[in-house]
């Protein structure tokens, strides 16, 4: 095992995590595997979110004060955003067409349509409930939200990452505008602070393939007798896979090709185990260290530009999230024989946009943005509930598909700032 490459080993903990959870079904041990797999998943899932505020404060302020002014500050932030929002666009166009080609609610029996209603109307009206707190708070509350006012509270909860990212940000930047001998000390605690917790981070990744097989396990047992379930949905999970097929495996090599000279098989290979990550914890905050570290050693972006792009990159960039938002909107109102016109699915594009900056980077987070997502369009909320059942799994993909826009979005702007170095192809398969 030793000898295998970190993605290699975590596939292998996917693949048996599945084989265990389905014997596990068959021979009813789902009880024990409850009591005594599925807790160590939860072990790994909490020991990466242990390490995410302190990483993204920790490197941001140390790739913010690394700036030379705050004029480049301004610039790597510009482009940053601007691709962020670009590839969100997209994604969201993507889902829009596909869901109205395909038109997956058309096949919805009436009969399943009320049974999964009945079985996810608690979880609906939870996602609801989340919703209308978010929606009466007023169109600046966006804005409010951002700016904490206390910064050991914000720092308490990992939803708060948008707080700790402005804090941070305010924090390098302030150190950018005074003297260096007056920072030396304050830059040092902070280069010292960011390298140990990436050592921290090699050291949970020794334990990710037995993490990915607990996780694995326990979600196969979970969902081991609604096989009935997924063939009812099986057209609209179709549709929601093939968009994100697509922004993997075209949206992002045409940007890649565009704007830097990566290849984007050596690129895959260097983001792999990141992917494989975000596939088994659902949450692009919780892959953020392994991003980081995949980014900087094995695709070669710099470290001033990693430690600004990827923490903002796991707040603000929600491809996958926005394309499914997409695609669930349309295939719900279909359900209820709802006919959207042009107009409400514009405003699908927008609101999805706007909802997938504030969409905390968490396991579900996208499913309360859906809720607002649906009442912009006037469609009854509750429809949520009709794809409760294959939530969870489409979570797991489309959190891939963020986590490979934040590193495309990466390189490319380390490209653009010549800051982009060539990697060994030792350490690219390492």
């Amino acid at each position: 095992m030793k000898k295998l490459a970190l993605h290699w080993k975590i596939i292998i903990g996917m693949v048996l995590g599945v084989v265990y959870g389905l014997l596990a079904v068959k021979l009813e041990l789902v009880e024990f595997t409850d009591s005594w797999i599925k807790p160590w998943g939860t072990i790994f899932i909490n020991l990466l979110k242990l390490i995410a505020v302190p990483l993204i404060l920790a490197s941001l302020i140390k790739g913010v004060s690394s700036l030379s002014d705050i004029s480049k500050l301004s610039r790597i932030g510009g482009k940053t955003i601007g691709i962020y929002l670009m590839t969100t666009l997209i994604a969201v166009t993507f889902g829009l067409v596909l869901v109205n080609v395909v038109q997956p609610g058309k096949s919805f029996s009436e009969e399943k349509r009320i049974e999964l209603k009945e079985q996810y109307a608690s979880n609906a009206a939870l996602k609801i409930e989340s919703a209308e707190n978010v929606k009466g708070e007023g169109p600046l509350q966006f804005l409010v939200d951002i700016v904490p006012n206390n910064f050991i509270q914000a720092a308490g909860n990992n939803r708060n990452m948008l707080q700790v990212i402005f804090f941070a940000i305010l924090f390098g930047i302030a150190m950018v505008m005074l003297p260096k001998e007056k920072i030396s000390t304050v830059k040092s605690f902070f280069d010292g602070v960011n390298d140990i917790i990436l050592q921290i981070v090699d050291l949970i990744m020794l334990a990710a393939p037995y993490g990915v097989f607990a996780l694995i396990a326990g979600l196969v047992v979970d969902f081991g007798g609604s096989a009935e379930l997924f063939k009812a949905l099986g057209v609209y999970s179709i549709t929601v896979v093939l968009g994100l097929l697509l922004m993997i495996t075209l949206i992002y090599p045409l940007v890649l090709r565009l704007f830097t000279h990566i290849n984007y098989f050596d690129f895959f290979k260097g983001i792999a185990p990141a992917q494989m990550l975000a596939f088994s914890t659902s949450s692009s905050a919780a892959t953020l260290p392994v991003t980081m570290e995949r980014c900087e050693d094995h695709l070669g972006v710099s470290e001033e530009v990693s430690s600004f792009v990827l923490p903002l990159g796991a707040t603000i960039n929600m491809d996958g999230t926005s394309l499914y938002q997409s695609v669930a909107a349309v295939f719900i109102a279909q359900a209820f024989g709802y006919d959207l016109d042009l107009g409400q699915q514009m405003t699908i594009v927008l609101t999805a946009t706007l909802a997938s900056i504030g969409s905390a980077a968490v396991p579900g987070a996208g499913m309360v943005m859906l809720v607002i997502v649906l009442s912009s369009i006037g469609i009854d909320p509750e429809g949520i509930a009709l794809i409760f059942a294959v939530d969870r799994i489409l979570d797991m993909l489309r959190t891939v598909v963020n986590v490979t826009g934040d590193a495309t979005v990466a390189t490319v702007v380390a490209a653009t700032e010549g800051q982009l170095k060539k990697v060994a192809d030792k350490e690219l398969l390492s």
